[in-house]
């Protein structure tokens, strides 16, 4: 088999690979839309749910997806961008290098049922928090931390050395060289794996199903410590009543608005990485 057929054959195998996922992506979405758009209306988007979710629209649940997920954020991306931080600037040793490498690798494949089952364990049992949306945000946060850290941590350590040298011949100390030019030049891809996080988080089921969630009668909380009810538990509510044709029409309608946040997230964190990138440049 001769060079040029077998370059042939590997671009075919690519692009195919390539069409495959795309057509598994076009057609999910496809479908979800197709259906979920029967459902939506004002009324939908806009009041309360009834009957466990089978009639009314889903106004808290969105509600308290966002409220979960804007907590996550805040908590999240300060203790990310210190880890990345010190990752880059601070964290010379090589073996130190490669053990926090291993941590926050680690942390990121940890499954979310796990951090779910952390936060019953820790807080609701142990600290006796009972079920708080506060502390499901809490676990959003450990649960993205990683994706952020890396985003940081590899947009930061991007930033060319003589950028620092120039800075330090200028008369800069460490912590001015940081806030001044490494923290401007480097916010965007931390802002990009913030976003990216949350378009994670903001779908994920199992972490906060236990610690932070009801599946009804609750509204907008009035404290730090009561549940909220969320899309994707809502979502799974509703399909355990799959036999109801209305409940059926409200989960696909959930599910399409589910995917549009995911969307309108991940659409930011690009939209965020040329913005500020743009901007950096000047």
């Amino acid at each position: 088999m001769n060079r040029s057929l077998l370059n042939k054959l590997f671009v075919f195998t690519t692009v195919t690979a390539a069409g495959i996922c795309c057509a598994v992506l076009l057609f999910m979405m496809a479908v979800i839309t197709a259906k979920g758009l029967r459902a939506l209306d004002f009324e939908f988007l806009f009041t309360a749910s009834r009957d466990f979710g089978a009639a009314g629209g889903i106004f808290y649940q969105i509600v308290g997806s966002l409220l979960l997920v804007v907590f996550a954020a805040l908590i999240c991306f300060p203790l990310a961008l210190g880890t990345a931080i010190f990752k880059s600037e601070y964290l010379k040793n090589g073996h130190m290098q490669r053990l926090c490498a291993v941590l926050v690798y680690g942390l990121n494949g940890v499954p979310s049922v796990i951090f779910g089952v952390f936060g019953l364990i820790f807080f609701v049992n142990v600290l006796g928090t009972r079920i708080s949306w506060f502390v499901g945000s809490i676990i959003l946060a450990i649960m993205i931390l990683p994706t952020v850290v890396l985003a940081a941590f590899h947009s930061i350590n991007s930033i060319p050395q003589s950028y620092r040298e120039s800075a330090s011949a200028l008369g800069l100390g460490k912590w001015q060289v940081i806030v001044k030019v490494l923290l401007p030049q480097g916010i965007a891809g931390s802002i990009t794996g913030l976003f990216l996080g949350l378009a994670r988080a903001v779908g994920e089921t199992a972490p906060i199903m236990f610690i932070a969630t009801a599946f009804s009668g609750v509204g907008i909380p009035g404290s730090f410590f009561e549940p909220v009810t969320a899309l994707p538990t809502h979502i799974l509510a509703l399909t355990h009543q799959a036999i109801n044709q209305q409940a059926l029409q409200n989960a696909w309608g959930a599910s399409l608005v589910l995917i549009s946040l995911v969307t309108i997230f991940s659409t930011l964190g690009l939209w965020s990485r040329m913005k500020l990138k743009t901007m950096s440049l000047r």
